[in-house]
């Protein structure tokens, strides 16, 4: 059975940023090398950043009486990107732990609010396309760094986010159920709903949980936008395919744009914002065991905030 949630059990939407990165480099103009945001931590004025970005996301949540999942800023702390921002072994576990430390603090900063600090694990590859692949034990030992950093530190859940390819996606389920931290699993997908190694969603969901005894406490699509997968999962609901009731989680792009014309281009595409709502609220109706509710690529805090309204009207 799936292991489950670190959440409250009543069963209400928790609430989680958006698309962290894209917000710091595109709307307060700052350099993130490799699309790493982890190295903000190693000053007290990066810290800063991080605390203006994270408050209207916490003040929505307050407003709508949600929860809160706080992500770790370490999308890029794994051994090939951290190795490339001159982090070593020993640094790079030093650099997760201490993106646990910061998440709780920022947690601890609203008592009143029920929040869960989330250790984010990106893949090894682009996050766009799939590149070279590595078996699920192979990834298993990639991502065991960033895992034990995590349950050292105390992090509540740990998400693989914006997987390609399901091997990857087991190796760090496999990681994670190691290291003793609950895990859940992100794929993306294309604008044909398929991931970018040309697997249907569901049949990438239905072999991480063959391979790992679907031991993951829920699945999530990211950085795609509902458009792009929304058919697949109400396909799925209609013939009563069980992976859909393992999606519990979304984090969409403001954009309707495919994976690749988001890396050719040169400013950030907002989206609708309204219309992104709109869709996170028909997306409710085809999962109705929705949890956790977010963005990714383009979205900030007034993209959560409008989705927030929609999902808990």
């Amino acid at each position: 059975m799936p292991t489950s949630l670190p959440l409250s059990a009543s069963g209400s939407v928790y609430l989680t940023d958006g698309g962290l990165e894209t917000t710091l480099i595109f709307l307060d103009g700052l350099a993130l090398p490799d699309f790493a945001s982890f190295p903000l931590l190693s000053s007290e004025d990066g810290k800063a950043h991080l605390d203006r970005y994270f408050r209207p996301y916490l003040d929505t949540a307050e407003r709508v009486g949600s929860g809160f999942v706080i992500d770790t800023v370490t999308w890029r702390a794994n051994p090939d990107w951290g190795a490339r921002l001159g982090c070593d072994p020993w640094a790079l576990a030093e650099v997760n732990r201490r993106a646990v430390s910061y998440a709780a603090r920022v947690g601890a900063s609203r008592p009143g609010l029920e929040t869960v600090v989330n250790g984010v694990v990106g893949p090894r590859g682009d996050g766009y396309v799939v590149g070279e692949t590595m078996s699920s034990d192979e990834a298993a030992s990639y991502h065991s760094l960033q895992a034990n950093a995590f349950a050292a530190a105390g992090a509540q859940l740990m998400s693989a986010v914006t997987m390609t390819y399901a091997e990857e996606a087991i190796g760090v389920v496999e990681a994670a159920t190691a290291a003793g931290v609950p895990v859940a699993v992100s794929f993306t997908v294309e604008t044909d709903g398929r991931l970018p190694s040309g697997q249907g969603l569901g049949a990438a969901i239905e072999q991480v949980d063959r391979e790992t005894e679907s031991v993951a406490a829920y699945f999530m699509v990211n950085c795609a936008h509902p458009t792009h997968f929304a058919s697949v999962l109400a396909d799925g609901l209609a013939n009563g395919e069980p992976w859909v009731q393992r999606v519990q989680a979304i984090r969409a792009n403001s954009s309707t744009m495919s994976h690749a014309e988001l890396d050719a281009a040169d400013g950030l595409d907002r989206g609708d914002v309204q219309g992104l709502a709109d869709h996170y609220a028909q997306l409710q109706q085809i999962l109705p065991h929705l949890r956790v509710v977010g963005g990714c690529c383009g979205t900030d805090h007034e993209h959560i905030a409008a989705i927030a309204d929609a999902v808990t009207a």
